[in-house]
Order: structure tokens, then C-alpha cells, then sequence
């Protein structure tokens, strides 16, 4: 008999962690299951003429005609899952990850398909995030000219039994995260929240200069007056990350207001010409696309931090800010700067954010060049001491601990010079992390975030103190409040989280994070070596297998010894729970 073979668009759902949910209530989540099916999920993939092709306890296969109908049914499905969940304890919730693919498939004598295609659509689903839908290559071609939507681009990812990579497309409905998106048809509006009223992004400054080598100088200005907002205590700011990846793209005000989640946005432009600088800037209102405020500003280059502090200013009036004596503090101008000095420290703490061994080089010659020119310069002592520390996690430099006792000694002396930066508490906190120095560490992450309310970074480093200290719910609520002030947020913060949940012994959460961490980034060895661990620790000894063999793939230097050595747990138990993971496997090293 010949094979019915046909081109079709699949839909592979599930539920996130249903073993724990049916572990602690399972008559309860059984019926909730049952009535979601006939409430919310049958009849939505009804309207969208989906077919079931097979059911299990806690997901589906669906056939559809197109990618459209398909997208349009996930959509739903996953909105209707945020209004059914709200007020419902984290622990409590049932939330679904989507995949949709478009592929050959063959039909069965029966009407179950088979092949590459529903596998395919398998894997995508395992990868998605709670409450998110990924989306093959294939099937985003299908769908992106058609439906108005704005997705995450996850790169090519190696799917577990798929022969060739395959791109990925995250797609998250409902509250956002990094993968937050419009999904809007005349059939289907995601309910968003509105951002709150005293929220900004900066964009970065366009360079009319004409020449690229002068990018450095558009960004620098750009991320000097994100931190100069990011100080106000009643104001929201969008972190340089998220900002930052809208940098040369030609987009909607009010699209960039969707995706960080802001009611106000920061554009402009500088043009460097031998002495002289122009900068315009405009303040729109991202719901409207109204201009609240625009200037032009043809200065001498010595002038240049005079005119942020100008932007500055003409923000908080007109967002008609009520600035408290401490606000008005940490806005008051610094002390002039060396021009110079300060060129130097924008090239270097450009290249510094490349996390290249090259590049932290090429950073930190620009940094003491910068120190040189102008010794008492907090911040460029604080990034350099932070190029030490990148040498010492890294093992770039012929002598870790001397790159450590090189960093303490930079971030002491940026500290001792200027108490009131932000980016020099950062770094001595950081150093004192990993000197083992944890309630040093956490203290000078607090002073960062007293001085920027706003410092995704300064969140990061408080939530990775608290982890090493033992105190993973404090940490997940740091880790929870960085990922909101950078929505385009670093795909380590998902390992970070996923340490704090392992530590709790919340493994399928730990499992999802790592998933998602390695949709973004296929080639990190920690994550699966962690994912090995919380595969054991959950009884899954083949997939714990699996994953440790794709860690010695990634890395086959790979060693336990040497994590345990230089990871600063205050408490050595707490790094036993993830070789006890890898023993219940029989995962020895």
C-alpha cells in the first residue's frame, strides 16, 4: 500500500512540571486538565479547524491545515491560560509549552501521523518556556508576512534525534519575558498590562558622524544617560541590554514601548566633527507617538557631559518628576572630566562588553590609558578591575589569583574615590564573591542597587551572592527583578535561576530554565552538566546520561574538581547536591 504522505502544520503541546503537580494533588489536576480540554482547548482548536491527532495525560498532537490557524489556536490557548491562572499560586499553575512546525509527515491507516515533521514539533515544544510558543524556521516563514508578529530569534539549536540544526522563533503571549511579542489579528489581541506611567527606554544614539569607528562614542553617550535616569528611584529604566538590541534597526516607537514593556522613549543622534559635537534627542510617548520633548545641542567636545546632564533634566521636566533630596544627590553633576580620559573609557568599556579574551586585552590598555589621563576617574577603575576579574573566571592570564588580588586592588581604590558609583560597588562585589567574602558581597551589591535603583547588573550580582550564601528564594526574587529591568535580558541569568531552583529541589523548574538556556545558547557546557544533575535527581537516568555526554562533547575538559574549587558556596554541601544528582545516574567523573 503507498504511503499518504502530505505537508502539514503540527502543534506539539504540554504541561510545564505535571509530574509535581500531579505528585501533590492528582484527582485535582486531573479534573482542572479535563475541564480546560473542554472549556478552553477543544473548541479553540475547533475555530482554528485543528484535529487532534493524539492526546497523552498532560498534552496533544494537532494537525492543521496552515501555520496561521495553528499560530492563531496557540495564541488563544496561551492567553486564556494567563487569564485562567491569575491569582493562582506559582506552585499551583498549569502552563503549557507550544511547538509548531511545518513538514512532511506520513498519515497512518488509522489518521496518526509519523515522521521528521511531528518529531520536530516535539523537540520545539520541549524547548519553549512556560506559557510560550517556539516556532520552527519553516513554520515563522509561513506566518511572518501574514500575522503582525514580533518574536525572539533563538539561533539554529540542535534538537535531541534531529539530524540538522534548526532555527528557532520564541514567541510568549501574556505577561512578558526576553521572548515577549504581539501576536494582533483580527481574531486574537494578547492581554498585555500597561506599563507603568514613569518608564523609560533609551534607544541607542544613531551616529551621523560618518564614520563607523565613531559608534563607540554614540553608545557611550546613549548608556551615560541610561545611568544618569536609572538613579531616580520613581522611575523605571530599561537596561542597556534590552535597549541595545534595537540598535540600527529602523522600528516603531510604539513598538519598542510593546516590547520593554515602557510608556516613554529616548531617541537621538550625535555627529562628532573634530572639536564639536551635535546631539538631538526627543522624548515620545511610546502609547501615543506624541513628542514631549525635543532639543538640539551644538556644543564644544568639553561640554559633552554638561549636555547629558542637560537631557537629563529636560526628562525629569517633562515627565514632571518630584525629585527627592536623594534623587536630586545622584543627579548632581561629577567633577569635569579629562576629555580625553573619557574618550578612552568609552572605547574600553565598549570593548569590555564584547567578553572576548582579545577584546578584555584591547579593553583594559584603554582603561589605564583613561586612569592615566585622569587618576581620580571612579568608573574606569571599576572596569578595569573588571577586566582583572573576566582574566580570573576565565583562566585568560598566566595567574588567576593574581588577576583576583589585581581586581580587589582597582575596585577598592574606584570605591575609595567616588562611594556614590554604582558601577564600583558593582565590581567589589563581584570580587568579593569569589574571594568568599559573602556578606561583603551582598552588602556592596545593596549599596549598588541604593545608588541605581535600576542596575539589572547590580540585581544579578546580588541574586548570584544570595545563591552562593544558600538563600535561593531571596535570590530568585533578585534574579525575577533583573529579567524585568532587562527583558532582552543575558541567557546565563536562565543557569542562574535554574541553580536557585535546584538548590530548593524544585527540579522540573530547574529542567525548564535549562532547556530554555539552551534554545539560546547550544554550546554551554554548566547548564548540562546541571541538566544531567536534575535529571538524576528525578529518576530520568537515561536523559541524565545524555546530557553528560553532550557536556563532554561541549567541553571534554569539562571537571567537577575544579567547579568545586572555584564556585564560592559558602556551604560545600550545597554543591554535593549536584555530583549526588550525577551519581544517582551513575554519572561518575
Amino acid at each position: 500500500m503507498s504511503e499518504n504522505r502530505k505537508l502539514v502544520a503540527i502543534l506539539a503541546a504540554d504541561v510545564v512540571g505535571y509530574s509535581r503537580l500531579a505528585g501533590a494533588d492528582e484527582d485535582r489536576t486531573l479534573a482542572r486538565l479535563r475541564a480546560l480540554r473542554s472549556d478552553l482547548i477543544d473548541p479553540t482548536i475547533a475555530v482554528h479547524h485543528g484535529r487532534v491527532i493524539k492526546r497523552t495525560g498532560d498534552g496533544a498532537l494537532v494537525e492543521f491545515r496552515s501555520v496561521v490557524d495553528a499560530v492563531r489556536c496557540a495564541v488563544e490557548v496561551q492567553n486564556g491560560m494567563v487569564e485562567r491562572n491569575a491569582g493562582v499560586p506559582q506552585d499551583r499553575r498549569i502552563e503549557f509549552r507550544i511547538g509548531i512546525h511545518l513538514g512532511d509527515v506520513v498519515e497512518e491507516s488509522d489518521g496518526d501521523l509519523m515522521g521528521d515533521g511531528v518529531n520536530i514539533a516535539s523537540r520545539l515544544e520541549g524547548v519553549a518556556a512556560p506559557g510560550a510558543i517556539c516556532l520552527s524556521e519553516d513554520a515563522y516563514r509561513q506566518v511572518k508576512a501574514r500575522l503582525d508578529l514580533s518574536v525572539s530569534d533563538l539561533g539554529s539549536t540542535q534538537l535531541k534525534n534531529i539530524a540538522e540544526p534548526i532555527r528557532i522563533y520564541s514567541l510568549q503571549v501574556g505577561a512578558g519575558t526576553k521572548a515577549a511579542a504581539t501576536l494582533e489579528t483580527a481574531t486574537s489581541r494578547p492581554a498585555t498590562a500597561a506599563p507603568p506611567k514613569l518608564s523609560i527606554a533609551v534607544l541607542p544614539f544613531a551616529n551621523m558622524s560618518g564614520d563607523a569607528e565613531q559608534d563607540y562614542f554614540a553608545d557611550g553617550i546613549s548608556e551615560d544617560i541610561i545611568t544618569a535616569l536609572s538613579k531616580l528611584s520613581q522611575l523605571f529604566v530599561i537596561a542597556r541590554n534590552s535597549s541595545f538590541t534595537f540598535k540600527g534597526q529602523n522600528v516603531h516607537v510604539q513598538e519598542v514601548g510593546t516590547k520593554l514593556g515602557v510608556r516613554h522613549v529616548l531617541e537621538g543622534s550625535v555627529r562628532k566633527s573634530g572639536n564639536r559635537v551635535r546631539i538631538t534627542a526627543q522624548l515620545i510617548d511610546a502609547t501615543s507617538g506624541g513628542h514631549l520633548w525635543a532639543e538640539r545641542f551644538d556644543r564644544d567636545l568639553t561640554d559633552i557631559f554638561a549636555v547629558q546632564d542637560d537631557v537629563t533634566q529636560q526628562i525629569v521636566g517633562a515627565l514632571a518628576l518630584n525629585l527627592t533630596e536623594g534623587d536630586r544627590q545622584r543627579l548632581a553633576p561629577e567633577h569635569p572630566r579629562n576629555i580625553e580620559a573619557y574618550d578612552c573609557f568609552l572605547r574600553g568599556r565598549e570593548l569590555w562588553y564584547r567578553l572576548t579574551k582579545e577584546t578584555n586585552v584591547a579593553a583594559r590598555d584603554l582603561l589605564q590609558r583613561a586612569i592615566e589621563q585622569d587618576p581620580e576617574f571612579a568608573s574606569a577603575h571599576a572596569f578595569l578591575a573588571l577586566t582583572h576579574g573576566l582574566d580570573y573566571l576565565n583562566r585568560w592570564s598566566a595567574s588567576p589569583p593574581e588577576s583576583m588580588a589585581q581586581a580587589e586592588e582597582v575596585a577598592t581604590r574606584a570605591v575609595t574615590l567616588d562611594d556614590s558609583d554604582p558601577w564600583a560597588h558593582w565590581a567589589l562585589a563581584i570580587v568579593k564573591l569569589y574571594t568568599r567574602r559573602h556578606d561583603g558581597a551582598i552588602n556592596e551589591a545593596e549599596r549598588a542597587i541604593v545608588l541605581n535603583p535600576n542596575f539589572a547588573e547590580g540585581h544579578v550580582i546580588l541574586g548570584e551572592a544570595l545563591y552562593y550564601s544558600g538563600r535561593s528564594e531571596e535570590a530568585l526574587e533578585s534574579f525575577g527583578r533583573a529579567k524585568t529591568l532587562n527583558p532582552y535580558f543575558p541567557d546565563v541569568l536562565l543557569h542562574f535561576q535554574a541553580l536557585a531552583s535546584f538548590q530548593l529541589g524544585r527540579y522540573e523548574e530547574a529542567v525548564d530554565l535549562l532547556m530554555q538556556r539552551l534554545a539560546r545558547n547550544a554550546v554551554t557546557d554548566v547548564s548540562r552538566a546541571l541538566l544531567a544533575a536534575s535529571y538524576g535527581h528525578l529518576g530520568r537516568f537515561a536523559e541524565a546520561r545524555a546530557a553528560w555526554q553532550e557536556v563532554l562533547r561541549v567541553n571534554p575538559d569539562y571537571s567537577l574538581d575544579y567547579r568545586r574549587k572555584v564556585l564560592p558556596y559558602k556551604n560545600p554541601a550545597d554543591f554535593e547536591l549536584v555530583v549526588d544528582g550525577l551519581s544517582k545516574a551513575g554519572i561518575v567523573q
